[in-house]
């Protein structure tokens, strides 16, 4: 059969995927999955949902079968099956080149690093394939950074096509490869380690023990169970925790890794803005602090945050603690109650991300990471609290910073008083000289405490900036009501309440005029005949910011015109050729 595949994304985590095949409310497969091929063991089709062939003749050609009913509407016959003309082509060395046999087009589409760098054909926007083979994945594997740079740019030109690397998945790299984006993965080196006689395991490959079988029963066990454990990682959103762990079997694994980190710290939208409050970003390793996640904070922080306006005077650098959000802790507990003052702006220094304001405390990623505390701090953490504290100190203006944290702070160009004196932050004295410093630097300013609404109100326009496009739309309003459920009110009227479970805003109807007089949020725009009723669609959407991040509030247009919120279900990288859900559907205007 020769009808489209359908795949509904179930599960993102950054470029990782996990698509449903067949029925969205029923999926007969999920991705990440196996492509057999002959001489293969037969698993069943919700693991292994695709037979490719490839034939000896001129020009060579790819053929794949599906192994389940995949195509709408009735899924009720084996199907769609796909064949290409896979053509033969250069080795990436010879890149320059533009020679060989060309490749076949269509909803089945070879790619090597020669085409996608002299086929122009790749740029229509016509093309739409289902599934995408990146024909030469083992070369490319073998010289650094070409593997991560093919895949990044085959997912953002490709977003709604599954990926398939033939020849060079394993137990021992899976995670790796579907952190990068790769859906489809095949038994080859399964079938490589048989012949060389050893076993291919999630730890990476090794001789048998005495007993051990060899076999392909063997191999499967430990490749169905590293496929599991993908499945679930991205899930959870911890593939990249597990990619770190099992890159650690393969210099080459950790190479691809370093570079696909690279890759994604210079794109826009990969990112999520928003996750639930159940979600943890892992930090256990030292790699973690060239993690794109860490980076975007870092930009974030040297180059667009601000302090809340009625505490630019007065620094007190803090040191984090292992509850988050920092407030909720005993040590925290016992620092306010020495300091007695909001009238200072609190900042904490923590690794990986830094320094942490008091004010965004509890966003994502900072109200959210886990990180040992050993009390050591190696030399590229010191220097990333050096120049995010120096930047901060220099963009804002303080007169004072006090220092509970014990870390020099001599590189500062400001009067600093260290309150610690090599002693436990918790200390008595220390706790003491804390509190006498801050009612002295209050003094010596004139500093007054801010009323708990006010600095509520400072408090989320910082996390509106963060959050949203400005904080002009925070500032008109009144902060209402009681933790947890803060209220932001125009007039009366609910406009916002601050969301615990997401860590962010939850607008009412009510907001979506005020949002868009203060452009507020990123805009997508439907189609002028769209009657807009559920979620959005990429058939219903006439034009959208390409920079929208999953997690993301968005303000609905039509004719120009405000007409409701949505929550962005994936990033704006993707909302061309995504099949599904884009936005979920939030608020709509009464008609």
């Amino acid at each position: 059969m020769t009808g489209p595949l359908a795949r509904t994304v179930m599960a993102r985590d950054r470029m990782a995927r996990c698509w449903g095949l067949g029925d969205r409310k029923a999926p007969s497969a999920v991705t990440p999955a196996c492509v057999l091929s002959d001489g293969d063991p037969d698993l069943p089709s919700h693991e292994a949902p695709f037979f490719a062939t490839r034939s000896d003749r001129l020009p060579a050609t790819l053929s794949i079968r599906s192994r389940g009913s995949f195509i709408p509407p009735s899924f009720e016959t084996l199907g769609p099956d796909y064949m290409v003309d896979v053509g033969h082509v250069l080795p990436p060395s010879l890149e320059e080149a533009n020679a060989g046999e060309a490749q076949g087009t269509g909803r089945l589409l070879p790619v090597s690093w020669q085409r996608m760098h002299h086929d122009e054909g790749l740029l229509e926007d016509a093309l739409s394939p289902e599934i995408v083979v990146l024909t030469d994945a083992p070369q490319l594997a073998a010289q650094p950074g070409k593997l991560p740079q093919a895949l990044v740019t085959l997912k953002q030109r490709f977003p709604g096509a599954l990926i398939w690397t033939p020849g060079l998945a394993g137990p021992d790299n899976m995670a790796v490869l579907a952190s990068m984006g790769v859906d489809l993965f095949d038994l080859a080196r399964c079938r490589e380690a048989v012949a060389h006689g050893a076993l291919l395991t999630v730890n990476g490959p090794r001789w048998p023990m005495a007993g051990e079988s060899v076999g392909m029963d063997e191999q499967l066990k430990h490749w169905t169970a590293a496929l599991t454990e993908v499945r679930a990682a991205i899930q959870q959103g911890t593939v990249h925790t597990l990619a770190e762990r099992q890159s650690l079997s393969s210099p080459r694994s950790v190479e691809h890794l370093r570079h696909h980190r690279q890759q994604v710290t210079q794109l826009n939208g990969v990112l999520a803005s928003h996750v639930s409050a159940s979600t943890m970003f892992p930090c256990y390793t030292s790699t973690v602090l060239t993690d794109p996640l860490v980076m975007d904070w870092e930009r974030f922080m040297m180059e667009a945050y601000e302090a809340p306006a009625a505490t630019r005077t007065v620094m007190v650098f803090l040191p984090c603690s292992a509850r988050k959000p920092y407030r909720l802790s005993k040590t925290h507990d016992r620092f306010l109650y020495a300091m007695r003052s909001s009238a200072c702006h609190e900042v904490m220094m923590t690794s990986p991300l830094g320094i942490v304001p008091r004010d965004l405390e509890d966003v994502w990623p900072a109200a959210h990471y886990d990180v040992p505390v050993t009390g050591d701090w190696s030399l590229e953490e010191e220097a990333r609290i050096r120049r995010m504290l120096l930047r901060l100190v220099e963009r804002t203006g303080y007169a004072t910073v006090i220092n509970h944290t014990g870390f020099d702070l001599s590189f500062l160009d400001v009067e600093v008083v260290d309150t610690r004196k090599g002693r436990g932050s918790t200390h008595h004295d220390a706790l003491n000289d804390l509190g006498a410093a801050v009612k002295a630097a209050v003094e010596q300013h004139g500093l007054r405490n801010q009323k708990n609404s006010e600095r509520l109100k400072q408090k989320f326009m910082s996390i509106a900036r963060k959050s949203t496009l400005n904080d002009a739309w925070v500032l008109p309003l009144r902060v209402k009501g009681k933790l947890p459920r803060w209220r932001l009110e125009l007039d009366g009227q609910q406009l916002a309440v601050w969301s615990i479970d997401r860590n962010g805003f939850s607008f009412s109807r009510a907001a979506i005029d005020h949002l868009h007089q203060h452009g507020a949020l990123r805009t997508v725009s439907l189609n002028p005949d769209v009657d807009w009723r559920g979620d959005v669609f990429a058939s219903m959407v006439e034009r959208y910011d390409p920079s929208i991040r999953q997690g993301d509030d968005l303000m609905i247009l039509q004719h120009d015109e405000p007409i409701g919120l949505a929550r962005a279900v994936c990033p704006g990288w993707e909302w061309a050729t995504t099949i599904g859900t884009l936005a979920k559907s939030h608020q709509r205007k009464k008609k």
